[in-house]
């Protein structure tokens, strides 16, 4: 059948992958830049900076001789498959991917970031059965933590929202705490390996209800232990331990009320070795594959196009 291409333009990373029909792939992304200090990008900025990355992406590809017969190209189009959802950087990969389609003579399709993202640790762990079942999944990610019960909808996922936090989400917790601790955004990695140097064993314990909790309480705290000068690793460790048992506690009360259903977690915060360390049972991806990529989509291409011939 020949490959794939996907491409994802998130509001953190540029990325294209290929994805062959014996399901191995390749993936070349690139963070976007973000000033010293600022926790985030504009989306004009943010569209501006995939504009000029993606043809980079490309030539990654090219040069490990990937780029060859091309069956159909997949991009994400909004962050969720829901009515409403929409961020303009998500603009520069669709529109790419159907001038290449179109400039190929293939089919182009269209996903959600969201489903992507499910997509990716399905393949990076091995499982891709697990797309055609239902499911347990979490979105956990700088804009997102979002608790999903995933069903399959042809060849591609449909995900709802059963769960998660009421306000910020985990990764604006941990971008946050990075800032007051000046390390650079995003903050995941070095506040987990800050984590590391500490041997702290409690947290915040958040009010569950139901599903859901909120997380806008911890930052305030995490003020205060700023301001007493506690330990940078020992508040690296506060920060990232309360998000994981918030999560860990969320996921055994959905497993009660969806019992027998496989768990999986996604985006970038699921690449945190003390969340990985407490949620037992949990399929996750290489961390690579955690964070925004594009394989996902890739992958959603590949089961699409099968679909259809």
């Amino acid at each position: 059948m020949g490959a794939v291409l996907g491409i994802d333009t998130s509001n953190y990373t540029t990325s294209a992958a290929v994805l062959r029909d014996d399901h191995t792939g390749v993936n070349a992304g690139k963070l976007l830049e973000v000033k010293k200090g600022e926790l985030g990008l504009r989306q004009s900025d943010a569209l501006f900076q995939h504009v000029k990355a993606l043809p980079e992406r490309f030539y990654e590809l090219e040069e490990k001789g990937l780029l060859r017969d091309i069956k159909a190209v997949g991009a994400s189009t909004q962050p969720r498959a829901v009515e409403g959802s929409y961020m303009p950087c998500f603009l520069a990969g669709a529109s790419q991917g159907q001038t290449l389609a179109t400039t190929l003579g293939v089919p182009c399709y269209g996903f959600s970031h969201q489903q992507g993202h499910v997509a990716a640790v399905c393949w990076s762990a091995g499982r891709l059965d697990l797309l055609d079942q239902p499911m347990l999944a979490w979105h956990l990610s700088g804009g997102t933590t979002e608790l999903l019960l995933v069903v399959p909808e042809g060849s591609n996922v449909r995900c709802a929202r059963i769960g998660g936090t009421t306000d910020i989400s985990a990764g604006q917790l941990i971008d946050r705490t990075g800032q007051m601790l000046h390390v650079p955004f995003p903050s995941g990695k070095s506040l987990d390996r800050s984590a590391q140097f500490s041997d702290r064993k409690d947290c915040f314990k958040v009010r569950l209800q139901g599903l859901e909790f909120s997380l806008s309480g911890i930052e305030n705290k995490v003020k205060d232990m700023v301001a007493d000068h506690r330990l940078p690793s020992d508040i690296a460790r506060f920060a990232l331990l309360t998000i994981a048992s918030a999560v860990e506690r969320a996921t055994q009360a959905a497993r009660r009320q969806y019992p027998g259903l496989p768990v999986i977690c996604s985006g970038g915060v699921a690449s945190n070795t003390l969340l990985r360390q407490k949620l037992s049972g949990v399929t996750f991806a290489e961390p690579a594959f955690s964070t925004d990529n594009a394989m996902g989509i890739a992958v959603l291409t590949m089961r699409r196009l099968r679909q259809e011939s």
